[in-house]
């Protein structure tokens, strides 16, 4: 398995502000006029550029904000709410849960910054061995890297193109001094993207199997033809994607885990399954530092941020699934989850394991307190119990649902009661993949084709809906629900011109409570109730939803914008 550790060059050519990153004394190096000479020395280059990527796009901060790409790509979509402690709690992902945000957010910033400094790595690898070895020539083991290189690069910039459309083109390492321009369009991108993936799976090693797990661990040929396919989708090119699309599909290299291990694919004990098409590697090993080499590659401030508010709770529920306190900063809002549950059913497996009732935390469903006391009663008497429950604050943010996909579990800590969660970051897995073929299928006309796939995922969901025909309102839902923070909602809401909620956010926020500790006030705009607890509305009190011919795009960083003549601003951004 490919091994993603040891330290590796930082870059930031295109971000001068960041040039003090340079000046790390860097310990036990090679010069650099001996290295890039062999194939050996082509591997190590690699893995740095995995490395790299892992650092910066599954975990790396830039300031004050953590984990910037999944919140970037995340908290835009109609299907979460930025929550907290209280209202103005985690307020730079509420400004962009609310359509608050400006060039100057940091979460855009960081997370647009932090692509093109993993961008470095791959391109570094590109232009020391696109030509092979300075004595040698190209080999097998250059073509190979060269080929990870090129599709890690056209992943980074395919997001690039989803959240600001036209980023420059970087497709080597540039000078200090380099001024990049704006790429001609949005479709310049998506098309060079795809065209760079298919021309480099050539040169790509195959996953030997569904139970390959370093195939699972690095870029292959499946993982560039699904980025290909990505590509092609949101150029519109249905047919071209169902054919990209399929070569993965009749590979037979990745399959959908069983329904009873569904939850597996977002905790570390389904890292590598056959399901995902691209893992970020994260190995934990005592050589490296705690800090370094595996807080900061890990998701170690989103299981902060998004593991449930605790504190706010009479008994501590996290005591035996978790064992670590959050900043609850992960809401379900109401309607979502009476989607999830009206098309699902409470016996899905796919609703389970992304969704928890609140009764069903405060009545330990999932795990015991571990204190007898409590464990004890019986489930009537802990409904009629005030050792439990919520305290008078409740849960802001928070609908009778509590988000569970994103939570950690004790099984992916590194040590029980530290938050270092050492899972992989999943880049893509092998769902996405069929209802992306799903959609170019139905959108090309070959619907029976796409209801054999829907179905392949509702059945092992455990969904109650078992399609008999299927149209783009199936394919929405299911892929809604399905990939739910996995960094497809928000593009696709582009995609399909899906705002109408998104228009209203900020508005209705929910906040969760227990009758037990504050009962039912005059005034309250009750939401939902079940048994003990129920939500209010809530108002934010602030200018909130999405604009049209402004919020289709992130602007690009005011920062980045300041110092780079030749980048032009987004429609609607211009300060």
């Amino acid at each position: 398995m490919k091994k993603i550790l040891g330290l590796a060059l930082a870059s930031a050519l295109m971000f001068p502000a960041c040039e003090d990153e340079l000046e790390i004394e860097q310990k036990g190096v090679t010069a650099i006029e001996n290295f890039y000479q062999t194939d050996e020395h082509a591997e190590q280059a690699m893995v740095a550029a995995y490395q790299g990527f892992l650092w910066n796009i599954c975990s790396r901060e830039g300031g004050s904000i953590y984990a910037p790409f999944r919140f970037c790509f995340n908290l835009c979509g109609d299907d979460v709410f930025a929550a907290g402690e209280f209202l103005g709690d985690n307020d730079f992902a509420a400004q962009m849960n609310e359509f608050r945000y400006d060039s100057g957010s940091d979460v855009i910033k960081n997370a647009y910054q932090n692509i093109y400094y993993a961008m470095y790595y791959s391109n570094l690898v590109i232009d020391k061995f696109k030509d092979g070895l300075p004595k040698g020539g190209k080999t097998e083991t250059t073509k190979r890297v060269v080929a990870e290189a090129r599709v890690l690069r056209a992943y980074m910039h395919m997001m690039l193109a989803i959240g600001w459309g036209t980023p420059p083109i970087i497709d080597h390492v540039l000078e200090g001094s380099a001024l990049p321009a704006n790429a001609a369009s949005k479709e310049a991108v998506f098309t060079w993207c795809a065209q760079e993936c298919e021309e480099a799976a050539a040169d790509l090693a195959e996953r030997a199997s569904v139970s390959d797990k370093d195939g699972a661990a690095k870029v292959t040929k499946g993982f560039a033809q699904a980025v290909a396919g990505k590509c092609y989708l949101f150029l519109g090119n249905y047919a071209k994607a169902k054919e990209t699309l399929k070569k993965v599909i009749d590979s037979g290299k990745y399959a959908l885990v069983p329904g009873e291990k569904y939850m597996e694919n977002f905790h570390r004990s389904g890292d590598l399954n056959e399901e995902k098409l691209f893992e970020a590697n994260l190995d934990l090993n005592s050589n490296v530092g705690i800090f370094w080499d595996h807080i900061n590659r890990s998701t170690w401030m989103e299981a902060n941020i998004w593991n449930w508010r605790s504190d706010h709770f009479k008994a501590n529920p996290s005591t035996n699934y978790s064992s670590i306190d959050g900043w609850g900063g992960c809401g379900v809002p109401v309607k979502f989850a009476n989607e999830f549950i009206e098309n699902d059913g409470l016996d899905s497996y796919r609703l389970n394991a992304s969704i928890v009732s609140i009764e069903d935390v405060v009545y330990c469903n999932l795990a015991n307190y571990g204190i007898a006391e409590i464990d004890e009663m019986t489930l009537d008497q802990k409904k009629a119990s005030n050792k439990i429950g919520l305290d008078e604050r409740g849960l802001y943010g928070q609908s009778l649902y509590l988000p569970l996909k994103p939570v950690c579990t004790i099984a992916d800590l590194s040590n029980r009661g530290e938050n270092c969660r050492l899972n992989n970051f999943t880049i893509m897995r092998y769902a996405e993949v069929l209802l992306m073929y799903a959609e170019a299928c139905v959108q090309s006309g070959s619907n029976d084709e796409a209801l054999k796939v829907v179905n392949d995922i509702q059945k092992r969901a455990n969904s109650k809906t078992i399609s008999t025909s299927v149209d783009m309102n199936t394919i929405k839902l299911e892929k809604k629900l399905e990939l739910w923070l996995e960094g497809c909602r928000w593009a696709d809401m582009v995609r399909w011109n899906d705002f109408d909620l998104a228009k209203e956010a900020g508005k209705n926020v929910t906040q969760v409570y227990d009758k037990l500790s504050r009962p039912i006030a005059a005034g309250d705009e009750v939401c939902e109730e079940h048994d003990r607890f129920y939500s209010v509305y809530t108002s934010r009190g602030r200018a909130t939803g999405f604009q049209a011919g402004k919020h289709e795009l992130f602007p690009f960083p005011a920062v980045v914008v300041s110092i780079n003549s030749n980048l032009k601003q987004n429609p609607g951004w211009a300060e």
